[in-house]
């Protein structure tokens, strides 16, 4: 595949995730930052939001699964995964958290546990797209670097 092919596959899959409302104005906003200085800002957002979503979740897991809840470590916790969501610009995953917030602050631990599932459910198919999005930026960038090692081959007539 060609690099305008890569290119395109990368931005419709961005289209696809801001059409199904995976995403929002926020993730367009990280995207502007990315810039010549800085390649491989998104890869590195991405992968900071999904090793701390990770550990906030299991965390969360944990503390459901004790006989008594403490409903505001599991409030806290809910807060920062629902931060790091919408600081990202993950729209289903911020809505998810809503649901689980709302279950604490009710200490409703059932419905805590059917909330933290469902944000886990969004955050697996989140983190799928994420991955590809990743190897295709890389995959982009390999690309890009190979070409202009090929075209300063021509360009110093060592070719």
């Amino acid at each position: 595949m060609d690099l305008h092919g890569l290119q395109t596959q990368h931005d419709n899959l961005i289209q696809s995730m801001f059409y199904e409302g995976m995403l929002d104005s926020q993730f367009a906003q990280i995207q502007v930052l990315q810039d010549a200085s800085n390649p491989n800002f998104v890869m590195e957002v991405i992968t900071i939001f999904c090793n701390d979503a990770e550990r906030i979740m299991l965390e969360l897991n944990n503390y459901l699964g004790q006989q008594d809840v403490d409903f505001n470590k599991l409030n806290g916790l809910v807060h920062q995964l629902k931060g790091s969501s919408s600081s990202i610009g993950a729209q289903h995953l911020k809505l998810a958290c809503i649901d689980l917030q709302q279950a604490s602050e009710d200490k409703n631990k059932e419905r805590c546990q059917q909330a933290l599932n469902i944000i886990a459910h969004k955050y697996c198919l989140l983190r799928s797209k994420f991955r590809t999005l990743i190897q295709l930026e890389k995959a982009i960038s390999a690309f890009a670097t190979n070409q202009q090692l090929l075209d300063s081959k021509y360009i110093d007539g060592s070719a």
